[in-house]
């Protein structure tokens, strides 16, 4: 399939995709903020430059979209055109992800992704249960996990979902 864009404005609209202040990460800064949770975000001294740093309780969270992190969910669609270039990339992001991940637990933070169909999308959660989830986990003292349209699940060390205890 050919692209409906010129070369010149696929990448005009490419290079307009922010890499910080989306709109999941303002959803996500918001529901923190009313639940009470003191945060810093973007630390580029840590791994990752996590969205979101929770010193008092020692986790990170990162908010991850579908596509660019490719989540298994309604929300991740592989291109038709240039299929191999974008599979490439966001294979990259994947890997990179899982590197920087473990040096974080590696250094004693605790951390949970919360992925983009979970904030926005048909099957979003409302905002009481993110809140809940958010709450839950950052109390709860668990150490990697991740929030999505199904929940809060907890991960292994392969970032697999563990099973339930």
């Amino acid at each position: 399939m050919v692209d409906v864009h010129s070369k010149a404005i696929r990448s005009k609209n490419m290079r307009a995709i922010a890499t910080r202040d989306t709109a999941i990460e303002k959803r996500l800064s918001g529901l923190l903020s009313d639940s009470g949770f003191a945060f810093r975000v973007q630390d580029a001294s840590l791994a990752g430059r996590p969205d979101f740093v929770i010193d008092e309780y020692r986790c990170v969270i990162f908010a991850h979209g579908c596509f660019w992190h490719h989540h298994d969910c309604y929300l991740f669609k592989v291109p038709a055109t240039r299929t191999d270039f974008w599979l490439e990339k966001i294979g990259k992001n994947v890997q990179r992800d899982k590197r920087d991940i473990q040096l974080l637990l590696n250094e004693g933070w605790r951390v949970l992704l919360v992925w983009e169909c979970s904030l926005r999308g048909r099957e979003k959660l409302s905002d009481s249960a993110l809140c809940e989830r958010l709450e839950e986990w950052v109390c709860s003292g668990g150490n990697h996990a991740q929030i999505d349209t199904q929940g809060i699940h907890a991960l292994n060390e392969s970032g697999r979902q563990a099973p339930p205890a």
